[in-house]
């Protein structure tokens, strides 16, 4: 029977339904850093199971979904996270939301494999004994097993990633967060990367610059400036989107990293 840990909420009442269909839904959603507005009047709701985000640098992607984990918090309008409003759903996201970033270094905290994959069990309530013989038993289901006790700072950074993604996918979330994933990995890991992604029963909204990792995706969000600028299948909106990067360089406007 796999484990399921216990959130920890104390006296709170759980206010999130992790069944909740959409799972995000954005009315007017602006935010505002300093004095500088990010996003600007985001309305939309999440419902698929994969759904790709692309737009140039500095198009807010990368703050539009730190919104789904609550590393974020909306300045304007109104967002509702897994059936609550996200200001009361905020402490109970890392039970829901998994989040992978673009560099693994910057994800892991701990020296060895084992202890990564562990920490989040912990976190969810789990002791350090029962948490360390999850994260075993889970390298090993996942054919990381020989890695346990290996330090990460030695792994590849193929492998790096992909154990910062077995972290978060030991706590089960129903919503997995990935910006750029695949950026720094060389193709056949990248692949092996999509390939997993791909197969898992979560729910998964991603960023990337590499259009193709969005073929098989049932919808794709263009931001631009903070907006969206358009929103629909995979197909149609990718195509609209190199069509307008085309239409760019023509122009000889200046296109930042595509």
């Amino acid at each position: 029977m796999a484990f399921w840990p216990k959130i920890r909420t104390g006296s709170r009442e759980r206010v999130c339904n992790p069944d909740a269909v959409p799972y995000a839904v954005f009315e007017n959603v602006g935010l505002t850093i300093g004095a500088r507005k990010v996003l600007h009047g985001l309305t939309l709701s999440l419902s698929e199971d994969r759904v790709g985000v692309i737009g140039l640098n500095g198009s807010g992607k990368s703050t539009f979904v730190r919104l789904l984990n609550g590393l974020r918090s909306p300045t304007d309008g109104k967002l509702t996270l897994f059936g609550a409003p996200s200001a009361e759903a905020e402490k109970e996201l890392p039970r829901h939301v998994g989040f992978v970033f673009q560099n693994p270094d910057h994800q892991a905290i701990f020296p060895t494999v084992e202890e990564e994959i562990a920490f989040g069990l912990t976190q969810l309530g789990a002791d350090k004994t029962a948490s360390r013989e999850q994260a075993r038993r889970f390298l090993s289901d996942h054919g990381f097993g020989a890695l346990a006790s290996s330090p990460f700072a030695e792994l590849s950074e193929g492998q790096k990633q992909y154990v910062c993604i077995l972290a978060v996918l030991v706590m089960q979330p129903r919503l997995l967060v990935l910006d750029e994933p695949m950026t720094s990995l060389d193709g056949l890991s990248g692949r092996k990367i999509r390939e997993k992604l791909m197969s898992l029963p979560q729910k998964i909204v991603m960023i990337s610059h590499d259009l193709s990792h969005f073929e098989d995706f049932d919808r794709v969000l263009w931001l631009e400036d903070g907006r969206l600028r358009m929103d629909g299948p995979a197909a149609e909106v990718l195509a609209a989107y190199e069509a307008d990067i085309d239409r760019r360089l023509g122009a000889g406007m200046e296109v930042a990293a595509l």
